[in-house]
């Protein structure tokens, strides 16, 4: 496979990063994040969750906040929210969505901690919710929770990933997400079940959504990149966790992740100097240091850092 020259970034702070937060960010704390976030170059936003707010109660806002950023959608922003049902992509489609983001798991042990269900009962679930967006003229994509390990059953075997993926792809889907949910994947387990889901749907657009827990998020990329692939989710400054998968850390951060892909001469159309701008504000919305590699230094050399788009 050849590396492409440019890629996606799809930006999980305020979905994923602020979901296991204690500190209630209020709303207009996230419009302004997504404006810096946006300013910096940004094209993808994830801005939240259609879930029970009793469950994740930082999610409570969604309808509001992507309302309230969908005039940015005229400059040519897409914004993306999760979807678990068919409730919540009726819930999307009253609040204006235009993209949402399915989620499966991809174990029966996650599926049953993260929906309260096993798989067949949650992808029944989730092709009601797929035939409601589709009806609505609403893009869906489907994303496979610990599609690399789980923390209750272990490695996740591809051909099961694959058949897991199979019933959205064949229902409309329009493109995949794998997550290393809990960051335990090694570079070698992201090639072996990125390459299976490149072969089995070679007409999908795939991305990867990537957390840090063990600090392999970064050679993950690599791996995925030298694969092909051309969309990485991640969350500035290395936010955000998954409430229902123990031991799950932050993401890869945006910052670090467009560091590292300007230094392989990779585009992504972001300006590192404008996102650096978004650590302050971000800081002060969660009240604690952020986690990413970048965060931790005053600066990067100019020599070095990758400024061009």
């Amino acid at each position: 496979m050849v590396r492409p020259q440019a890629v996606t970034i799809l930006d999980t702070t305020l979905r994923d990063g602020l979901q296991i937060e204690k500190t209630i960010v209020p709303t207009d704390t996230k419009v302004a994040l997504a404006e810096r976030l946006i300013a910096a170059g940004l094209r993808q936003i994830e801005v939240g969750s259609f879930v029970n707010p009793k469950k994740v109660p930082q999610m409570a806002d969604t309808d509001d906040l992507l309302r309230r950023l969908q005039p940015h959608e005229d400059d040519g922003v897409e914004f993306f929210t999760l979807v678990f049902n068919r409730k919540g992509a009726e819930r999307a489609a009253a609040a204006g969505a235009k993209n949402i983001k399915l989620v499966l798991s991809a174990s029966e042990g996650h599926s049953r901690a993260n929906s309260d269900a096993p798989i067949a009962q949650a992808t029944e679930r989730l092709l009601a919710a797929a035939d409601y967006a589709r009806d609505h003229g609403i893009r869906f994509d489907i994303t496979t929770a610990v599609s690399f390990i789980c923390p209750f059953d272990g490695i996740t075997p591809a051909d099961r990933l694959v058949e897991v993926l199979r019933p959205f792809v064949e229902a409309g889907a329009h493109g995949i997400g794998i997550a290393d949910t809990i960051g335990n994947a090694n570079p070698s387990l992201v090639r072996t079940n990125t390459s299976a889901v490149l072969a089995a749907f070679p007409d999908h657009p795939l991305g990867l959504h990537l957390h840090d827990t063990y600090n392999f998020g970064m050679a993950n990329v690599i791996a995925a990149l030298d694969l092909g692939v051309a969309s990485f989710d991640s969350a500035m400054g290395g936010l955000g966790g998954c409430p229902f998968a123990p031991g799950a850390a932050g993401n890869i951060g945006t910052d670090d992740l467009v560091h590292l892909l300007h230094r392989e001469g990779v585009a992504t159309g972001v300006d590192v100097e404008a996102l650096a701008e978004v650590r302050g504000p971000l800081v002060a919305a969660v009240g604690h240091e952020l986690g990413s590699s970048l965060s931790q230094i005053p600066a990067v050399p100019a020599a070095l850092a990758g400024a061009s788009r």
